[in-house]
């Protein structure tokens, strides 16, 4: 069978979809590009944003569209929290973001008994996500022409911000057991990567659901020293996670890239309140300044969501004070999204589309200057690069603290060189490339 793939949404997702690719593959299945025709089209849905929803609609039109007699299946977060929306556009199959390889099964047998003369039927498996206690260990890797494998470590999350829908599609926490992440990082690494992301939902908390006394610095350094000559990066972490204990243990791990993605969302605390944030504007730049110390010039990064209900133009005002204080060297910035069944989508003062999208360009300005004073800052420094494409005779990849790099060379497809940075281009750097 010719099954073709679509994923929305985040590293987990992208993680999951490889999982699958890898067994599809093993079980005989042929993978096919999305755009052309297929048995079968899978599309792991998002549903973070109201414009997520409407990506992964779109994507299930365009997949009935190219073979109305496909079998069409949906996973992930859109599938877990709409089935009834995403069953009404006449699919064969809806499940959520859990029993990945019972969806896989079920879509067989769907491919198996289908029937051209039959009126379609929806098969719906989705399950109560709030009441699983059990990590589903996946197997991800062997993606052709990867530099950079993610690892799934964590799943849920139980800190319910205001705004957001992710944990009653994910379900509370659930980590991988530490002796599987070094099996899989072994695995990866003689697969030939050579860097792994850490990633899961709300990775910060892994270790909480073991009841060991584990916590996510246990797991990094388990991780680097498995492999120390391969490149480990985390994922988005909450600013609790740095701590004077975090940083002295991380700092003397070598393979441990200085990137470090803080969720910030609003630089007030009002509206860090409303958001239901489990800190505060200087817990957040406490952790900024740990991270500083103990690194050399870390890249560090941030979510900013703008327009959050009730927010005034004071509010603002001081978000944008603070992430100047804060000279992130990249920044993700969204217009606030409701989310029906969250409590931010109740709220009183809603804020207009057209005042959100003005902020968001404001936010953007700053966020750009930013970026810019932290590439400057690279000029004349010598990194090392992991490169993984060619494009317009420059090879391009990115540095330990995660900025994209540009120099001239032969074959540095999945290669670590040093690179002389000697400029800023494009939203990146340049430099020369140590043969």
């Amino acid at each position: 069978m010719n099954v073709a793939i679509y994923t929305l949404g985040c590293k987990v997702n992208q993680y999951e979809t490889a999982a699958m690719e890898q067994e599809l593959t093993a079980r005989g299945h042929v993978l096919v590009p999305f755009d052309g025709p297929a048995d079968a089209y899978i599309i792991n849905t998002c549903t973070v944003t109201a414009v997520s929803d409407k990506k992964s609609r779109n994507t299930i039109r365009r997949a009935q569209r190219r073979c109305p007699h496909a079998v069409v299946a949906v996973c992930g977060c859109y599938g877990q929290t709409d089935p009834e929306a995403v069953a009404a556009l006449g699919v064969d199959l809806v499940s959520g973001t859990g029993g990945r390889m019972a969806f896989l099964d079920q879509l067989e047998q769907i491919a198996q008994e289908k029937r051209v003369d039959q009126p379609r039927h929806t098969a719906v498996t989705v399950d109560e996500a709030l009441r699983r206690r059990s990590f589903e260990v996946l197997h991800a890797g062997n993606m052709e022409g990867r530099t950079r494998a993610y690892l799934k470590v964590e799943d849920g999350c139980v800190n319910f911000c205001a705004y957001c829908i992710i944990p009653y599609a994910r379900g509370p926490i659930r980590s991988l057991p530490l002796n599987e992440a070094i099996s899989q990082t072994r695995a990866l690494a003689a697969a030939g990567y050579q860097e792994i992301v850490l990633t899961g939902i709300e990775i910060s908390s892994w270790g909480q659901d073991l009841k060991n006394g584990s916590s996510l610095i246990d797991l990094v350094e388990g991780v680097c020293r498995t492999v120390p000559d391969l490149r480990i990066r985390l994922g988005s972490l909450e600013p609790r996670t740095i701590t004077d204990e975090f940083c002295r243990r991380a700092a003397v791990l070598p393979n441990l890239c200085p990137h470090f993605h803080l969720s910030l969302q609003s630089g007030c605390d009002a509206t860090l309140a409303r958001m239901n944030r489990k800190y505060d504007s200087a817990r957040y730049y406490e952790s900024v300044k740990l991270l500083r110390d103990a690194f050399s010039n870390p890249g560090i990064t941030t979510d900013l969501i703008v327009g959050f209900p009730q927010e005034t133009e004071e509010e603002f005002g001081q978000t944008l004070e603070f992430i100047r204080k804060c000279g992130f060297s990249a920044m993700h910035i969204f217009p606030y999204s409701r989310r029906p069944g969250t409590p931010a989508a109740d709220m009183a003062g809603q804020i207009p589309k057209v005042v959100q999208e003005e902020r968001v360009h404001r936010a953007m300005e700053a966020a750009e200057e930013m970026k810019e004073a932290y590439l400057e800052n690279m000029v004349g420094q010598t990194v090392s690069v992991l490169f993984e494409e060619e494009r317009d005779g420059l090879w391009q990849g990115h540095t330990p603290s995660y900025v994209l790099a540009h120099g001239k060379g032969k074959d540095l497809h999945n290669k670590v060189r040093q690179v002389r940075i000697t400029g800023v281009v494009n939203g990146g750097l340049l430099g020369e490339v140590e043969q």
